[in-house]
């Protein structure tokens, strides 16, 4: 039996009555499907699938989440659309007979606000910058259209905003129109629909018609202010970011914090933010330059008297073994070069802190970095490989970090 839908005529409907038809024990594998993280958590066997008359709940689709609520004390997590039937899944069983409906508003209304701002959003960009949409998302926290066609550029993006949201302060009325597809189209649809019957269409007072299941406003003074937070390519189109009404209201807020913070930081205006931030950023360059190269020369200099203090070996070769603690890794990493730039030398360094591990020889040393890597890594557990010359790799237990050197150095002077 088809099921009765109240919000097709009648989104502003936030309480019924209906006749449960059945109430039957399962929907777990339903709410998985549907993305439903919260709900699909519930163990199975614990939800319920309860099928009304008539119902003002609406069911995913079309790029637009369900409703939430209650019929009577039981709470509703999910609704499906299944062929005409509208299927509600509760926490609880429901007795059959009269039963009465209450959808969760607030959801409801930043649902409708969201997706008439969506249709206001998409004529614009279609009508003005030749940009159709070819799918959109509600998402929990911020929508997306995706658009086909030329990149829309900040200048575009500006100039959709300013459009929708002249459409918005103009109040249009939105209507709910029905005909066959053929209908629709005599009258200026904006998307075709091939399916037979009578098909459901919302109509934006001179600005679209367009096919949609799902809830609108009234008065396109009901969407709110409609911002749009950016745009990102996805394989041949474009997503486009965006939020109406109370989201936007919220975003607005939040943006304007951060934007204060960050100012109260750069001890500026919000209008000299940018420049700000701009300056801020080269000084950290120039200062991480001028920083990086002098540990690079101070490396350098510690190598060659580090160098000095190794004494050579009865079989010509130095080895240099150090466990570094606190040095910063561009530090260890010069130090190593200089060491092995040096003939008949290896270099056998470990960052205690991290359990990072560096073995590098100059080419006169006729070892093995990677083969004497392996055979270290199987006396104290850790990861890594290379090359003859050289060979890196990390602990898995940092703190046996001298343990491991002394076994390696061992390797070398049996």
């Amino acid at each position: 039996m088809p099921t009765e839908r109240l919000y097709y005529d009648d989104v502003f409907t936030r309480e019924f009555t209906a006749q449960v038809l059945s109430c039957e024990p399962g929907g777990a594998a339903a709410l998985e499907n549907h993305g439903n993280a919260a709900a699909s958590k519930t163990a199975a066997g614990a939800l319920w699938r309860v099928k009304l008359d008539r119902s003002a709940f609406y069911p995913t689709s079309g790029g637009q989440p369900h409703d939430i609520g209650r019929l009577g004390d039981a709470r509703v997590v999910d609704v499906l659309d299944e062929a005409e039937e509208v299927i509600h899944v509760v926490e609880k069983p429901i007795g059959i007979g009269a039963v009465k409906g209450t959808v969760d508003w607030d959801r409801r209304f930043d649902h409708m606000q969201q997706h008439s701002g969506q249709h206001v959003l998409s004529a614009v960009f279609h009508s003005k910058f030749a940009l159709p949409t070819v799918s959109f998302h509600l998402g929990l926290d911020i929508c997306t259209i995706d658009v086909r066609g030329r990149e829309p550029r900040q200048e575009i993006l500006d100039g959709a905003a300013a459009a929708a949201n002249d459409v918005v302060y103009a109040d249009r009325a939105v209507n709910v129109r029905y005909g066959t597809a053929e209908e629709l189209a005599a009258v200026g649809v904006r998307k075709t629909v091939e399916r037979g019957g009578t098909l459901r269409a919302i109509e934006i007072e001179s600005l679209e018609l367009q096919p949609c299941g799902g809830t609108h406003v009234q008065r396109t003074g009901q969407i709110g202010m409609i911002l749009l937070r950016g745009v990102s390519r996805i394989r041949q189109d474009w997503r486009v970011e965006f939020v109406c009404g109370r989201r936007a209201e919220r975003l607005a807020r939040e943006d304007f914090a951060t934007l204060r913070a960050v100012v109260q930081r750069l001890n500026c205006s919000p209008q000299e933010g940018v420049s700000a931030a701009k300056r801020v950023v080269a000084e950290r360059d120039a200062n991480f330059k001028s920083a990086r190269s002098s540990i690079q020369k101070l490396a350098e200099i510690d190598a060659r008297a580090y160098l000095q203090e190794v004494q050579v070996g009865a079989d010509g070769l130095r080895v240099v073994s150090r466990l570094f603690e606190g040095e910063p890794q561009e530090y260890v990493q010069s130090f190593a070069r200089e060491v092995a730039q040096a003939e008949n030398t290896v270099a056998l360094l470990v960052r205690s802190e991290c359990g990072q591990i560096g073995f590098s020889q100059h080419p006169t040393a006729k070892k093995d970095m990677h083969a004497l890597l392996t055979e270290a890594l199987k006396h104290v557990a850790g990861k890594g490989g290379g090359s003859r010359d050289s060979a890196r790799g990390r602990l898995a237990d940092p703190q046996r970090a001298q343990e491991f050197l002394a076994f390696a150095v061992s390797r070398l002077r049996p």
